[in-house]
């Protein structure tokens, strides 16, 4: 399946220096996919070269241009649909539904951007003096490092490429080795649409030995990184000695809060859509429930009962709602959480063992517990997988101070029927986006990032593409 691909580098597929390829799973079958191209140092070398060509040939594309070259990417990625969620399927193992959705959504931030692109407005400022003038433009910072994940390989990808793109930058995409068929596909799109060569360019093979390596480059300006907060604090350190931008967008630990007033069955429907969409291995997953006492024992029941009827199973088949952990090691970190949470005294109301009727792939059953205190494991560390510790609270003061008790602020889900508590419970929470009476966070026109040690700056909405900019003040005399 890899064998057209490779290292995108100077407009070209090509192999890698070395020849080396890495075995792809698919996590629901666990046979491999097929042998994708590992890069090496030169290759490494060669892409920077590529992009720092790239950039000065696409630095100079008119905004209108830049626009239409974009808006052609988005239309070809729709047209492309069913291939490349077949893609994400095999490579992730979500559902066909979920990998169409996401593909869907990958097309809206092309597009989302291809529009910014004509929207980069400088400012005139009156001076002080009546013999100058006072000048603010916007130009791109230069060859962007774009370090994405395996969870939403596309969107997290089409993030970080459509807006350097739009910015006037040139990039260099490191997929995750798990998901990099995914990402070559799109990446294949892009050069179809006429993209000058070098201004994107892919490399596949090891995570940490290549973002190191481009890095500790003079050649990248800003590195834009989706990942786990021990990374991130790894890749800060690494571009504090060049003193490069960085956007991260990091790990997370959501509180999902449901009030005295909150309708119930909304609400359980609006955990179960934010809780297991791709089998809670997303960062903005609800990971901490915090149930008022009077409404826990209902919210309860009607979460279980809806957590029971969910569909396990392969991905690519009909109907399923719940795919397989994406990694074998993933799959072992959540069954550990699930004994450590029990020994510490927590109740398991479902789940909590992998599903019969699976000889293959890396299935677990959604589970779901009760009796979980404070200072349970579970509720400190990020779970990542479809994992529901219940707990209770009294009144307002207290949710508040044991949402806001974590070192993560990327997201929180707040359900009520009150104007009033939505408002002062979304002004009190320390997270950078707040989710009140419905699932869904991330969209092409809206701002997504975090607050604390869940990263900082933006991907999305008009601000996003700031932080692919630099800003130029020019002081003009006008009289010699």
């Amino acid at each position: 399946m890899y064998s057209k691909f490779g290292q995108f580098i100077e407009g070209k597929w090509q192999s890698s220096e070395k020849k080396e390829t890495y075995d792809v799973i698919n996590p629901a079958t666990e046979e491999v996919i097929g042998k994708a191209s590992k890069a090496s140092s030169v290759d490494v070398e060669k892409a920077l070269k590529s992009a720092k060509n790239g950039f000065e040939l696409w630095k100079k594309v008119s905004p209108w241009e830049r626009a239409n070259i974009i808006k052609k990417i988005a239309d070809l990625i729709r047209k492309k649909n069913d291939k490349l969620a077949k893609w994400m399927t095999l490579e992730t193992g979500k559902p066909m539904s979920e990998s169409l959705a996401e593909v869907s959504g990958t097309a809206d931030i092309f597009e989302w951007n291809a529009e910014e692109t004509k929207r980069i407005y400088g400012q005139t400022v009156q001076s002080r003096f009546n013999d100058t003038r006072v000048i603010i433009n916007y130009e791109p910072v230069g060859v962007v490092a774009a370090l994405s994940p395996w969870n939403f390989p596309l969107i997290l990808a089409a993030r970080k490429i459509s807006t350097a793109l739009a910015a006037g930058c040139s990039v260099i995409c490191k997929p995750d080795i798990i998901t990099p068929g995914t990402v070559m596909e799109l990446v294949d799109i892009v050069n179809q649409c006429g993209v000058p060569p070098g201004t994107v360019n892919l490399l596949s093979g090891d995570p940490a030995s290549i973002a190191s390596q481009l890095i500790s480059s003079d050649i990248i300006k800003k590195i834009s990184l989706t990942g786990s907060t021990r990374v991130g604090k790894i890749i800060l350190k690494q571009a504090a000695e060049k003193i490069q931008r960085v956007t991260m967008e990091l790990s997370g630990h959501a509180p999902f809060i449901v009030y005295e007033d909150a309708n119930i069955e909304k609400a359980t429907d609006i955990a179960i859509a934010a809780k297991y969409r791709n089998n809670g291995q997303v960062c903005i997953s609800p990971s901490r429930f915090y149930i008022h006492e009077s409404k826990k024992d209902e919210f309860v029941k009607s979460f279980v009962d809806k957590t029971l009827k969910l569909k396990i199973g392969n991905g690519m088949d009909a109907n399923v709602q719940l795919g397989p952990i994406t990694t074998k090691k993933r799959l072992e970190e959540i069954e550990k959480l699930v004994e450590i949470t029990k020994k510490e005294g927590a109740k398991v109301l479902c789940g909590g063992k992998r599903p019969s009727g699976f000889n293959k792939g890396y299935f677990y059953e959604p589970t779901v517990f009760d009796d979980v205190k404070d200072n349970f494991t579970i509720m400190t560390e990020e779970p990542f997988g479809p994992l529901t510790p219940i707990l209770k609270f009294k009144n307002f003061d207290e949710v508040i101070k044991k949402a806001n008790d974590q070192v993560a602020g990327l997201a929180s889900y707040v359900c009520t029927g009150s104007i009033e508590l939505a408002t002062k419970t979304s002004e009190s929470l320390e997270t950078g986006m707040v989710a009140i009476n419905t699932p869904f966070i991330s969209n092409a026109e809206t701002p997504f990032g975090g607050i604390k040690q869940s990263g900082y700056g933006r991907e999305g909405g008009s601000m996003g593409i700031k932080d692919y900019l630099n800003i130029k003040y020019t002081h003009l005399g006008i009289t010699n």
